[in-house]
């Protein structure tokens, strides 16, 4: 396999102009690329990937050339070096695959349509142009583009239109920027306009597969979004224009091309009078993510995919302090702490698993960076740890001037703590680099040893770990005034703990607000203090407790039947975040039951004791003024009843679909994933499989087709289940997108695991050529470790894929993943019956 070259050590490009002329229907790509920039030596290369070139030009003379596709290399000498202009001819094929130039496919009224767009990140603009396609290869670029242009179809670029001439669409020179960022668009598309308060214009596109007001709410998003951007960086928005785009086919969640993000449709496009408040949170987040990366990653970009962090968790971290001061009342720190919190902590704690500041040794390595729960949540929470010790002030000092320091250039991770740490006269690298550097994160184990308050830290492991004598410098964030602000040694004594008790007059915590990357293990003493008054707690708090007992008892420092009576403690709370982690807990559970047995029976009434007061007090339809708390607890405790088997929750639910079945769609979005789901497990049929199928395929709205998902795979009958699975593979009915979430969601139901399972192994290949490409690729071997949970299962694991182990981006996902479904076959094995005696000692 080719090894890891930067071509722009040769050559550095200053300036592309592209001219493509591009054939739907003959699915080819025809095109012609000038790019101006400096050689350092005689011999040079530019990335290239499936092109056929023809001719390649230096300053008006043909010269040699040669393609290397194992390196992705189109190499040329020069006459000479210095100063030169090189064009190239070539064709190229337009594919299926998500990556590069590409159409998505979408229907109305049963008619059959297609728009094309472009996905560059990471190194796929080679396979639309000849270029340097690394981040540092930073130029401006001129596009022109030609296509077999039908009436009322839309083009769309980074930059906006210039002129037509002869077909050929012209647009404005861009700023100086990465390959990876350049993109276009066109098709028949609906649009909504506005303005900033600084003149940006911001629009929204979409097919005309959906109602116009489903553009609304993005349109609202994006330009208060930039808004707020452009106050909190106090550097302006570096473009006129901000297009957001819903395509229909798309392997990411969403991209920060400059002047042109594209998105799964999924997280632009919604129904504003009919989508649940959570889904709308996660749209809007989307949106500031990647209006965030316009400066944090598009102004000023990492100079190799090392620092890829840089983009990704600032952006991640940004999202929700932008959402957070646009939209007050949703109290949007809550869903980072339901959802970035627990994924980084699960996955963090895998032996083997990636720091966030990670180097790239092979090219399919660059992909395999992406990893959601590093990258981008435990990134995150870095920064948050960053932000809650400088403050905004400084933190907006800092950023002001690491934007104006590094704009329209590269800059690495040192560059960002260096403007910090000036703004904060803090030394932040010496904080942070502990962080970045080592994967990982401690746990800080509080005792009263020989009367003294003592802190110790560890690494923390979920399944078999190498300590390797790791120490962090953490931000602690307790109560007691005595505790260091920053714990940097392996351990601290802090006193007498009876003097320091009676001084303090509350239990003694650490990691207050949850704001560090780090888990608690209190002793007896001091987790009986906390406990002793835990109704008085605030929900954070509360939820920290239950998170980080379970978290231990995944990795085996306390018991799992430990965690069960006080789940009942928790039964009854009206905050969302507190159920949350109440019922990860109690999902939990169900890895210790074989479906159908004695064991589930008294689980189901277990659960029956956690859900049921609430289930009465909130029922399915939502009260009068009821809290925004209650809004986004209703769908743990309908679900819970309904697993319970709860009479009343499962009847009403039939009673409801019925009401509802010929327009489904309209059932209130919050509970309509339930009154379906529970529809196809007690009476489901053919019938009723078809019809909802047929709905999946005709709605083209995202959150319904969602529930339809999950509620489909959720059937039991074998004839059934075999027909889901045989429809993996019809594009036409799953789109590639969508096959992961719903390969996982069968794979996950006792009645489908063994079709999932057998599937994903029968057609591998296939699947790897179907999106073997992309950044997502290998989270289809995560979410099969995530699942499997007996040793028959992780010997079949080892065999089918121990042999891939050596398959570069594929090797440290295997690895980890025998660790996890290890750690928890281990983990069942050794708990399984205190787990189910403490269930039944509690119903």
């Amino acid at each position: 396999m080719a090894k890891l070259t930067r071509f722009y050590n040769s050559f550095q490009p200053n300036h592309y102009d592209i001219y493509l002329d591009i054939d739907r229907s003959a699915k080819k790509i025809s095109g012609k690329t000038t790019i101006s920039g400096i050689a350092q030596t005689s011999k040079i290369a530019l990335h290239q990937k499936d092109l056929s070139v023809s001719t390649v030009q230096v300053d008006g003379q043909q010269v040699p050339f040669m393609l290397d596709s194992e390196r992705d290399a189109l190499n040329i000498t020069l006459p000479n070096s210095g100063e030169i202009q090189i064009t190239i001819d070539y064709t190229a094929p337009l594919t299926d695959t998500m990556m590069g130039i590409y159409p998505s496919y979408y229907e109305i009224d049963g008619e059959k349509k297609q728009i094309i767009g472009t996905q560059f990140e990471t190194n796929f603009a080679r396979q639309a142009f000849p270029c340097i396609d690394e981040p540092e290869a930073k130029a401006t670029f001129d596009l022109a583009i030609k296509f077999d242009e039908q009436a009322d179809e839309t083009i769309l670029a980074n930059m906006p239109e210039l002129r037509v001439e002869n077909d050929i669409h012209y647009f404005d020179t861009t700023v100086k920027m990465s390959t990876y960022l350049v993109a276009f668009a066109f098709g028949e598309l609906q649009k909504k306009q506005t303005q900033t308060d600084s003149g940006v214009k911001v629009g929204v596109y979409a097919t005309k597969a959906h109602d116009p007001k489903t553009l609304d709410f993005a349109l609202d998003i994006a330009k208060r979004s930039i808004e707020f951007f452009e106050d909190f960086y106090q550097t302006p928005y570096p473009l006129s224009q901000s297009n957001q785009l819903a395509l229909p086919d798309f392997s990411a969640g969403a991209m920060e091309n400059w002047g042109l993000v594209t998105y799964r449709e999924a997280y632009l496009v919604l129904d504003p009078d009919n989508t649940a408040l959570e889904a709308k949170q996660v749209v809007a987040t989307v949106i500031a993510h990647e209006l965030a990366h316009q400066w944090f990653g598009d102004l000023v970009t990492m100079k190799w995919w090392d620092d890829l962090w840089l983009n990704e968790s600032f952006a991640n971290m940004m999202e929700y302090v932008a959402i957070d001061a646009l939209e007050p009342d949703w109290h949007i720190w809550e869903l980072f702490q339901i959802s970035d919190v627990p994924a980084a902590l699960h996955r963090d704690a895998t032996d083997g698993v990636q720091a966030v500041h990670v180097q790239v040794n092979h090219p399919a390595e660059i992909d395999s960076l992406f990893d959601a729960a590093i990258v981008y949540a435990k990134g995150a929470r870095m920064l948050v740890m960053v932000r809650a010790l400088i403050g905004d002030d400084a933190l907006r000092e800092g950023l002001k001037n690491y934007f104006a320091a590094h704009k329209y250039n590269n800059a690495t991770g040192a560059d960002l703590w260096q403007a910090l740490g000036e703004a904060s006269g803090q030394n932040i690298a010496a904080i942070m680099n502990s962080w970045l550097e080592q994967p990982g994160y401690p746990v800080i184990s509080a005792e009263v040893i020989d009367g003294q308050l003592t802190l110790t830290q560890q690494q923390f492991f979920i399944g078999e770990g190498q300590a390797a004598n790791r120490l962090w410098q953490i931000p602690i964030n307790s109560n007691y005034e005595v505790a260091p602000k920053i714990m940097a040694e392996q351990k601290v004594v802090l006193g007498d703990y009876v003097t320091l008790r009676r001084d303090a007059g509350e239990a003694f915590y650490l990691n207050m607000r949850n704001e560090s990357h780090f888990i608690v293990k209190y002793d007896a003493t001091l987790l009986q203090d906390i406990l002793t008054n835990v109704d008085q707690l605030d929900a954070i708090t509360q939820r920290q407790i239950i998170q980080d007992m379970h978290i231990l008892a995944q990795g085996r420092q306390i018991a799992f039947s430990e965690i069960v009576p006080l789940l009942l403690r928790f039964a009854n709370s009206e905050s969302k975040i507190v159920n949350d982690a109440l019922y990860a807990v109690a999902q939990d559970l169900r890895q210790f039951m074989t479906p159908d047995s004695d064991e589930e029976k008294n689980l189901k009434q277990f659960y029956d004791k956690l859900s049921r007061q609430q289930f009465e007090r909130l029922g399915w339809h939502a009260k009068n003024n009821e809290s925004l708390d209650d809004e986004l607890t209703r769908p743990y405790i309908v679900a819970a009843a309904l697993f319970a088997e709860n009479t009343e929750a499962t009847t009403q639910a039939h009673e409801l679909f019925k009401t509802h079945e010929g327009d489904l769609q309209n059932l209130k979005a919050e509970i309509r994933l339930f009154i379906i789901r529970n529809e196809v497990k007690n009476y489901g049929n053919q019938a009723l499989f078809d019809t909802l199928f047929l709905n999946y395929r005709k709605s083209s709205d995202a959150s319904y087709k969602k529930d339809l998902r999950a509620a489909i795979t959720s059937v039991t009958d074998p004839q059934l289940m075999s027909q889901l699975v045989t429809a993996f593979k019809n594009s036409d009915v799953i789109k590639p997108q969508d096959l992961r979430g719903w390969f996982g969601s069968v794979l996950r139901n006792p009645h489908g695991q063994q079709a999932a399972w057998d599937w994903l192994r029968q057609d591998w290949d296939w699947l790897e050529s179907k999106v073997g490409g992309d950044m997502e690729f290998t989270t289809y071997i995560t979410v099969v470790a995530s699942i499997l949970k007996t040793a028959e299962r992780l010997e079949e694991f080892r065999l089918f894929f121990e042999p891939k182990i050596d398959q570069p981006g594929l090797t440290r996902e295997i690895k980890m993943d025998i660790r996890v479904i290890s750690g928890r076959v281990a983990l069942i094995e050794s708990e399984r019956n205190a787990v189910n005696q403490v269930i039944v000692d509690n119903i």
